[in-house]
């Protein structure tokens, strides 16, 4: 077996797949009817006036909120207004659910969110709270509202896809995690954000998603899920920090991390609007109308996946899978 096959076979069997995988199972028990709201965007998009209310919400495996609670709750906050970023809106406020087994439990968790709350200038206007569990646990929900939408459903064949990241960060040993917020001057973090509602109504994109525990490649695939498309990636055009293995940047979760397809005519604006704040962009591949993602190094070509014979998610572009909403 090639390098790539190697590369591409963990990518598909890795853990962050996986839990994406499991959306398909729920999608097939939730009762949905025809309507405006797709499921499958990074936030449910409902038309408010002339834009959208953003809602969203994350919940967090219990082994991490018991081994890294300062962290869970600052992430409880930052993936969260990601997640409102990445569909070119600007967050609102959140409310949390959080179960802990007394107060001294429930106290990092809810520093870390506090933390992330004054940072990302998010407030926490409520929730719910139970300190009498036999464990900790979180769960955290955020409302925002966008001008003009960046989606996971208005990718077309032909257009560039582009990966952001920020690098100036580091692995939270000896997790998947890179953390490039954390420490980091919360103003520079604000106005890093502030790029993709930049975009979106500047015209220059209409179909983005941040990177998830997902990794870069599966966050992709969702995309293009979504989409009904499939595409290639040069593994080789992806920015990654030096001396980080392929296979190990591709199967993490960046703190600020976005994927993009864009017309042709417009990725170098898209590129140069990321660089000018330090953030590093590049065309990384294209999109097509094939319903398979490959990945691609040297003129040698590798299948990640066939979304014709096997689903990733379920969220696909057709009608039914949409919630119907009076207003």
């Amino acid at each position: 077996m090639n390098d790539l096959a190697r590369l591409t076979q963990s990518i598909k069997q890795s853990i962050g797949l996986a839990h994406k995988r499991d959306i398909a199972a729920v999608m097939d028990m939730l009762p949905l009817t025809e309507g405006a709201i797709r499921l499958g965007d990074d936030c449910a998009a409902i038309p408010d006036r002339d834009g959208f209310l953003l809602f969203a919400a994350e919940g967090f495996l219990n082994e991490f909120v018991a081994t890294q609670p300062w962290f869970a709750g600052y992430c409880g906050v930052m993936v969260n207004v990601s997640d409102i970023y990445a569909m070119g809106g600007r967050p609102i406020a959140v409310v949390d659910a959080i179960w802990s087994d007394g107060e001294a439990q429930a106290k990092p968790v809810l520093e870390g969110m506090a933390a992330a709350s004054e940072i990302y200038r998010v407030p926490i206007v409520g929730g719910h709270s139970n300190l009498r569990n036999d464990r900790p646990q979180l769960s955290v929900a955020i409302l925002g509202r966008a001008n003009k939408l960046l989606s996971s459903f208005t990718a077309k064949p032909g257009q560039k896809l582009l990966a952001a990241v920020d690098l100036r960060g580091h692995f939270r040993e000896p997790y998947a995690w890179w953390d490039a917020s954390t420490g980091s001057p919360p103003e520079r973090l604000r106005e890093d954000l502030e790029l993709l509602p930049q975009l979106a109504e500047a015209g220059l994109c209409a179909a983005a998603k941040d990177i998830s525990m997902a990794g870069l490649a599966g966050t992709v695939l969702m995309l293009l899920e979504s989409s009904g498309l499939g595409g290639v990636i040069d593994v080789n055009a992806i920015p990654r920090p030096p001396d980080i293995p392929l296979e190990r940047w591709l199967c993490c979760f960046p703190s600020y991390g976005f994927v993009l397809s864009t017309e042709n005519q417009h990725s170098e604006a898209v590129v140069e609007h990321f660089s000018r704040r330090g953030i590093s962009c590049a065309v990384i591949g294209e999109t097509d109308d094939s319903g398979r993602l490959r990945l691609a190094d040297a003129g040698r070509e590798e299948l990640l996946w066939d979304l014709h014979a096997e689903p990733l998610t379920g969220c696909g572009i057709e009608p039914e899978k949409m919630y119907h909403v009076d207003f």
